[in-house]
């Protein structure tokens, strides 16, 4: 069997940080949005599908990517699967937003 990328047990990792992190802006964004689309009742995916998308990224991704980066990934990712817009929608939105940044 092989092992996936998240699968460090018995490997060396070094050490925990076990300090508190002050969240930023940025990932209470994505914390509500997550909280928002997965919910139990009127969500669009689970926590399962979440860790599973998070779980199947690649190495560089996985460990280059912050905790809250990863989770902005999946979501994209899991959004994407479950046809909430599609990848040309997507990339025109976020033109348009691109757009409008540039003009202030």
């Amino acid at each position: 069997m092989t092992r996936g990328v998240h699968d460090l047990g018995g490997l060396p990792a070094g050490p925990v940080d076990l300090e508190e992190h002050e969240r930023t802006f940025f990932d209470q964004r994505v914390d509500a949005m997550m909280r928002l689309l997965s919910h139990p009742e009127q969500g669009y995916f689970t926590v399962d599908a979440m860790r599973r998308s998070i779980e199947s990224l690649p190495r560089d991704d996985y460990f280059g990517l912050g905790y809250y980066e990863r989770w902005v990934r999946v979501i994209r990712q899991l959004a994407l699967e479950k046809g909430l817009f599609s990848e040309d929608e997507l990339e025109r939105k976020l033109a348009a937003l691109a757009a409008r940044e540039n003009k202030t």
